[in-house]
C-alpha cells in the first residue's frame, strides 16, 4: 500500500445548504517536499477545497491529513504545522514590514524575543532589509507580496498554501517570487500552489491536479498531462498576417485533422499532429504546400502541447 502523502486528501466532499456540492469526491497526496499545482476555472471548487485542507473548512465527508494531522479531529495542531498565503495580502498597511511580522510571530505564540529573530531572519530571506522599517504601504507590489510569503514563513510550517502567489506583479518581481518558492522546497517546505497562471504552474509544480464543477478531473506531471491531450502540435505564423486563414486551410489540410485554427493576436496557425503521424514528414509536406502558395513564414515547428491547451480541453474550454 502507498504511504500517504504530506497532504492526503481522500474523498472530499463539501455541500452547501444540502443541496449545493462545491467538492465532489476529490482525492489526492501531495509528497513532502514538492510544488503542487492545483488549478481550475474559477468556481470550480479549489478554494474550497484548499479551506478544507488548511482547516478553514470542515468536510462534509471525507478525511483531510496534513502533516500527519487529521484536519477534523485537530485542526488547531493542523494551523500550527501550516503557512496560508492568500491572494489578497493579509499584512496591515499602516504597520511597519517588521511589525506586521513581529506580531505574526505572536499569533503562533511564539515568544517575543524568538519573534523578533525570526522577523529579522526572514526579512533577510526575503531581501526586504532596506524597507524593514517602512509602512508596509510604501512598498511596491513585489515588495508586499515577499512581505506576505515571510508571515506566511514565521511559524516556521512544514507546508505552505499558496494562492495566486503572483498575481498583479511585473515580469522581474514575479521571477523574484518564482526564485523564493523554489529555495523554500529546496529547504524543505512542501507547497499547494493554486494559480490561474498556467505558464506559473509549468514551470513551478512538479506534479498537477485538475479540478472542475468539484471533482478532480485529471493529474500528472505537467510532461504527462501534455501527453495526454495531444501529443505534439504544429505551429506556423506567416510573415504576412493577412495570410492567416489561407494557412489555416492548407494547415487543416495537410494534416488532416481538419483543424487549423488561426489565433489572429499572435498571429500563428496551430493544429494538433494526428496520432501515428510523422512530424518531419508533415513539416515537408507543409513546406512543399506553403511553397506552391506563394507563402512566406517566420515560424514553422512543432512542439508539445501547452499547458493552456490541457487546461482547456480537460474543462471543457472554459
Amino acid at each position: 500500500m502507498q504511504a500517504q502523502g504530506i497532504i492526503h486528501a481522500e474523498n472530499l466532499v463539501k455541500v452547501y445548504n444540502g443541496k449545493i456540492r462545491a467538492v465532489n469526491g476529490v482525492t489526492f497526496d501531495v509528497r513532502p517536499g514538492e510544488i503542487f499545482g492545483f488549478l481550475g476555472p474559477n468556481g470550480a471548487g479549489k478554494t474550497t477545497t484548499v479551506s478544507m485542507l488548511s482547516a478553514g473548512l470542515r468536510p462534509t465527508e471525507g478525511r483531510a491529513v496534513v502533516n500527519g494531522l487529521d484536519v477534523s479531529v485537530d485542526p488547531d495542531a493542523v494551523k500550527r504545522h501550516i503557512g496560508v498565503i492568500f491572494q489578497e495580502s493579509t499584512a496591515d498597511q499602516d504597520l511597519t514590514g517588521r511589525e506586521n511580522l513581529e506580531i505574526a510571530a505572536g499569533c503562533y505564540n511564539i515568544p517575543a524575543a524568538e519573534g523578533r529573530r525570526r522577523a529579522t531572519a526572514l526579512i533577510d530571506l526575503m531581501q526586504l532589509k532596506d524597507a524593514a522599517d517602512r509602512l508596509a504601504k510604501t512598498y511596491s507590489g513585489g515588495m508586499r507580496r515577499r512581505l506576505d510569503l515571510a508571515m506566511g514563513l514565521v511559524g516556521e510550517p512544514r507546508v505552505l498554501f499558496l494562492d495566486e502567489p503572483t498575481t498583479g506583479l511585473d515580469p522581474r518581481s514575479r521571477g523574484d517570487v518564482w526564485e523564493m518558492i523554489r529555495d523554500l522546497v529546496a529547504a524543505g517546505t512542501t507547497v499547494l500552489l493554486t494559480t490561474q497562471d498556467l505558464d506559473e504552474a509549468d514551470r513551478l509544480a512538479s506534479r498537477i491536479a485538475v479540478i472542475d464543477r468539484g471533482r478532480l478531473i485529471d493529474s500528472g506531471t505537467p510532461a504527462e498531462l501534455k501527453a495526454k491531450v495531444g501529443g505534439q502540435s504544429l505551429d506556423v505564423r506567416p510573415a504576412e498576417p493577412g495570410e492567416l486563414a489561407t494557412v489555416g486551410a492548407i494547415v487543416a489540410e495537410v494534416t488532416g485533422t481538419g483543424a487549423g485554427v488561426p489565433n489572429e493576436h499572435d498571429g500563428v496557425v496551430s493544429a494538433p499532429l494526428a496520432a501515428g503521424a510523422s512530424g518531419t514528414e508533415t513539416l515537408a509536406a507543409l513546406s512543399h504546400r506553403l511553397g506552391q502558395a506563394g507563402i512566406d513564414v517566420t515560424e514553422l515547428g512543432l512542439r508539445l502541447a501547452s499547458l493552456d491547451e490541457v487546461f482547456l480541453t480537460l474543462t471543457g474550454g472554459k
